[in-house]
């Protein structure tokens, strides 16, 4: 697939392209999974966290992120219980509703909703629906070899979707494309953490946002043309506080409340759709290429409520995150009955009294569209920081 599915931002300033990339984020229609497979394309989408999209990538498909929407779950309410998170049943629901056409669908253990996820989708589905059990023991010796091996076995699963055989030499080239994304989005939070008056939250946050909805190539083409026109912004430094925003690594807030945050403080690092980016080093492009995936995933990653690492506690792990971005208060936020987000908090906080950070707690939803009372409780916040 030669054509590139997203033109828009193409040959327009800066301010214009932002603009075309937030509408075709918003477009619950998903224009340009269906122009992929108007083409002839075929396509994975993967549930929240973390994919290894490079093997889906190097099988010809397009890997997509299903992240849920800001839709009503009209068809999707009857296939699941009351007391769930919002992006389950959205998910499922731009599915039912088909506004996104997919041929095959990959779910994690992440917690007990999304474990059962793929059973529910395949059962109103014809097409392979499976679970990507990534290592519960992350600190094991046996946890790589596990994981190399349950790579193959989606790989085996892409390949028959596919209709082609990957080999190495397929998915060297596919990591490599991917190594250059990484590079460009580590490029991306640099700006967010060095001038984050040139890139506001929501303007970062939808140019990683469209990774997961075009084909990493054609993101990277668009990342290396907005970041250098990013970095020449004219932009005046203002008298913003710093933060970082923990809390977004499953359910995604709506992006008017990314907005909403971003015209009080400067979100210097975050969490949010931390799948995309959650290995922070180059894979090794030599050798077992699935070996080397699956390394990279335990040795050279991030850390979210859903990893079970004990080299990486979490609560450290946020403290080092607010350090190294020179952050100066954080918001701690979690979606909706969601247990991980919500049972992570508690360590969060112990961690962020004893540190004597400031921080504000909040709750979002996907589907939320009135901000006005949180807005102007953080306006409190960050007053109380700025004349303290």
């Amino acid at each position: 697939m030669t054509t590139p599915l997203f033109e828009a931002w193409r040959g327009k300033p800066l301010d214009e392209a932002f603009y075309e990339c937030r509408e075709l984020l918003e477009d619950m229609d998903f224009p340009t999974v269906r122009r992929w497979r108007d083409g002839g394309g075929k396509v994975v989408g993967h549930f929240q966290v973390y994919f290894p999209e490079e093997i889906a990538h190097a099988a010809g498909l397009l890997p997509f992120k299903v992240r849920g929407a800001q839709v009503e779950a009209v068809h999707a309410d009857s296939r699941f219980g009351s007391y769930l998170c919002s992006i389950l049943k959205s998910s499922l629901e731009l599915a039912l509703s088909e506004r996104v056409k997919l041929d095959m669908f990959v779910t994690h253990p992440i917690c007990d909703a999304a474990r059962n996820l793929g059973a529910v989708w395949g059962r109103n589905f014809p097409y392979p629906c499976q679970i990507l059990y990534l290592p519960q023991n992350a600190n094991s010796p046996a946890a790589a070899t596990y994981l190399r091996n349950e790579y193959a076995r989606l790989q085996r699963s892409i390949e028959e979707v596919a209709g082609q055989k990957v080999t190495d030499d397929d998915l060297r080239k596919s990591i490599a494309v991917y190594n250059k994304n990484r590079a460009l989005l580590r490029q991306l939070y640099a700006i967010k953490r060095e001038t984050p008056w040139l890139l506001s939250a929501d303007e970062a946050y939808v140019l990683v946002a469209i990774g997961g909805m075009i084909p990493r190539e054609e993101h990277n083409e668009m990342l290396e043309a907005l970041l250098p026109m990013t970095a020449a912004r004219p932009n005046k430094k203002q008298d913003k506080i710093r933060l970082v925003f923990e809390g977004g690594f499953c359910e995604q807030p709506p992006l008017d409340l990314i907005r909403t945050i971003a015209r009080s403080c400067y979100v210097v690092d975050d969490d949010l759709l931390i799948g995309l980016r959650w290995i922070v080093e180059n894979v090794e492009l030599e050798g077992d290429p699935l070996r080397n995936l699956a390394t990279a995933y335990i040795e050279k990653s991030s850390y979210s409520p859903v990893q079970h690492d004990l080299r990486k506690p979490k609560e450290k792990m946020l403290i080092e995150r607010i350090r190294n971005a020179k952050a100066e208060a954080a918001i701690l936020t979690a979606a909706k009955m969601c247990e991980p987000g919500l049972e992570e908090q508690v360590a969060y906080l112990h961690a962020l009294d004893k540190e004597g950070i400031p921080y504000f707690i909040s709750e979002f939803e996907e589907k939320m569209t009135t901000f006005e009372h949180m807005e102007i409780q953080l306006e409190t916040f960050v007053e109380s920081i700025l004349f303290s």
